[in-house]
């Protein structure tokens, strides 16, 4: 496929254009280069496919705000999909040939068990963080214990104030059962129900 004859804008005492030199910068290189990343997860790789020298490709990214980001979300793009692929090989294994003595072949699937420990180690945090959080009915049985708890708590409190007189200067915010907060929370039981 003949290439296309691009000029590009020399910066010189005076600018002017020159003829665009396949192994300099363009939207297109940019393109390339960022896709061919974004499969490989590898600079070396990226620069050999699309024929741009290594200094020229750092030296952009230092200059260019844009083709840095762009260069994050490719090397995002491709760490996700390595992730992928690390995980399919642990949970479905690789299928492995074994020759025997005998010539003939055997198939068999091999696990690499370091990779599965490594992902463990990597992911058991947010694995014990999934666990540790509470069903909806332990939260439903928590509250209505508490509530219960706050009855009998009101009801011993009762039996002793009955030979004392209450304060009358004293605030009351109470709900039905003369606790605060209970009628909130037997209402929250009433609409679960």
């Amino acid at each position: 496929m003949p290439r296309k004859k691009e000029m590009t804008l020399v910066a010189a005492k005076k600018p002017q254009q020159k003829k665009q030199a396949e192994r300099d910068w363009s939207k297109a290189k940019a393109e390339a280069f960022l896709g061919v990343l974004a499969e490989t997860c590898n600079v070396s790789e990226a620069c050999r496919q699309t024929k741009v020298p290594m200094t020229v490709v750092y030296r952009r990214r230092k200059m260019d705000a844009a083709l840095r980001a762009a260069w994050a979300d490719a090397i995002a793009v491709g760490y996700s999909r390595l992730e992928l692929m690390l995980l399919a090989r642990a949970f479905n294994g690789t299928e492995k040939v074994v020759k025997r003595c005998d010539g003939s072949e055997e198939r068999m699937m091999e696990y690499p068990n370091q990779l599965g420990l490594r992902l463990l180690q990597l992911h058991r945090e947010t694995a014990i963080e999934a666990e540790s959080e509470m069903p909806a009915e332990d939260v439903d049985e928590i509250r209505q214990r508490i509530v219960q708890k706050l009855q009998r708590m009101k009801k011993r409190d009762g039996h002793e104030e009955q030979g004392r007189t209450p304060r009358s200067d004293a605030p009351r915010d109470e709900g039905a059962e003369g606790i605060p907060g209970v009628a909130a929370a037997e209402g929250d039981q009433q609409a679960d129900a």
